[in-house]
């Protein structure tokens, strides 16, 4: 294990080391933000360390840590305050958590970190786990990419690291096109995928202790724009049983391969024949599992706080279907003002949640809106109730 592991159940309200018991996060965005709440309605104290002055977590934790991420006194100072540590997104740079594992337990680990953080490396973790992958091919050199084979194209080039929401991917149908873009990512290592026959696409969330133990989220069902996450619905049958099944057991088996510690999210696609093929993974908890905080009775971030502090884990249930609807900049941007929130907070069992950001722009992540209801057919007319309110298309 790549971190100091835990020596026993870091109890909430208590003391350690003769401060309240502190829980510290990498990363001051919304995922911070709610794995905070969350930390802080369970009692424990929390620390974020990330250098923006405005980042939505560090606004509501105990204490803001702004610097950067390898900044040795900063990471000193986490350490110092911190009984345990967690990440909320996936480039976080590896080394700055290889420095806290080595003082304090950190979850998920470098390790596992940096394998979510390369696609290529990611891609043959999912391999020897037996988890089906796109046909693909590595593309470092010149060479590579002369002898990419044609059954590749048409195929989506991605970047090998730093891609998220759609970003650092080019479609190409040609070889010629496929060179062409390689020049405009500037020669750096990517992966071709080839495109497949798309009927939909779902993701499935567990959360993995430092005992073992493995507990499951409902598979999400899930609808990008753009490479962005704009829908996700859950509620028994959105899936078939059988592939929900898989998908379940495949997400368990790369958390088990990779001896994970945290909240883990795997995202597949459903293939027009039926087949399932895995997408990439996210080593945290994830945009899709959002509706969790309204529509389970443990959501994804007090697993997230119970993994890492080492309190049992109980297996998440699904009270009410639910519909998450993403919340972008360019609602703001459209009204020009404050979206009509009383209109859709009129609607029945809405739950709107913002993220603190002070600027919308195009593509940002400003928010989520979680319907939960007692029947599917009622959640998502309330939904797409909603969704005509705000101007976003319907789904």
């Amino acid at each position: 294990m790549s971190t100091t592991p835990l020596s026993g159940r870091i109890l909430p309200g208590t003391l350690v080391n003769g401060q309240p018991a502190t829980l510290g996060v990498m990363g001051g965005g919304q995922l911070g933000r709610m794995f905070v709440h969350a930390a802080q309605r369970m009692g424990y104290f929390t620390a974020v360390l990330d250098p923006d002055a405005a980042s939505p977590a560090g606004l509501v934790s105990h204490h803001h840590i702004q610097t950067a991420y390898l900044d040795e006194q900063g990471l000193a100072q986490l350490m110092q305050r911190c009984a345990a540590i967690t990440t909320e997104f996936e480039n976080v740079p590896a080394p700055a958590l290889v420095t806290l594992g080595a003082h304090r337990p950190v979850a998920p680990g470098a390790d596992a970190v940096a394998i979510a953080q390369d696609r290529a490396q990611e891609k043959a973790h999912f391999t020897r786990c037996g988890v089906p992958v796109a046909p693909n091919a590595v593309i470092e050199t010149a060479a590579q990419l002369a002898t990419v084979p044609d059954a590749l194209l048409p195929g989506i080039l991605k970047t090998a690291r730093m891609g998220y929401d759609g970003k650092g991917q080019m479609r190409v149908k040609t070889r010629a096109e496929l060179a062409a873009a390689w020049d405009e990512l500037k020669h750096v290592p990517c992966v071709l995928e080839k495109m497949l026959p798309l009927a939909a696409e779902c993701s499935v969330i567990v959360a993995r202790g430092w005992d073992g133990q493995i507990v499951n989220f409902p598979v999400q069902r899930n609808l990008h724009r753009e490479g962005i996450l704009a829908v996700t619905e859950v509620f028994e049958g959105n899936v078939p049983a059988a592939l929900a099944a898989q998908a379940i057991a495949a997400t368990k088996s790369i958390a088990e391969g990779l001896r994970y510690v945290g909240v883990l999210c795997v995202e597949f696609f459903i293939l027009q024949d039926g087949s399932l093929v895995v997408n990439e993974m996210a080593p945290r908890p994830h945009n899709s599992g959002h509706y969790s905080v309204d529509a389970c009775d443990h959501s994804q971030f007090d697993l997230q706080v119970r993994t890492l502090t080492g309190l049992p884990l109980v297996q998440p249930r699904l009270h009410s279907p639910s519909t998450m609807l993403n919340l972008l900049g360019d609602i703001w941007l459209a009204f020009q003002d404050a979206p009509p929130w009383d209109q859709v907070l009129a609607l029945p069992g809405t739950h709107l949640h913002l993220y603190g950001k002070l600027k919308a722009s195009k593509g940002r992540k400003m928010g989520h809106l979680n319907i939960t209801g007692p029947t599917v057919d009622e959640v998502r007319a309330t939904a797409l109730a909603a969704a005509r309110i705000l101007g976003i298309e319907p789904f």
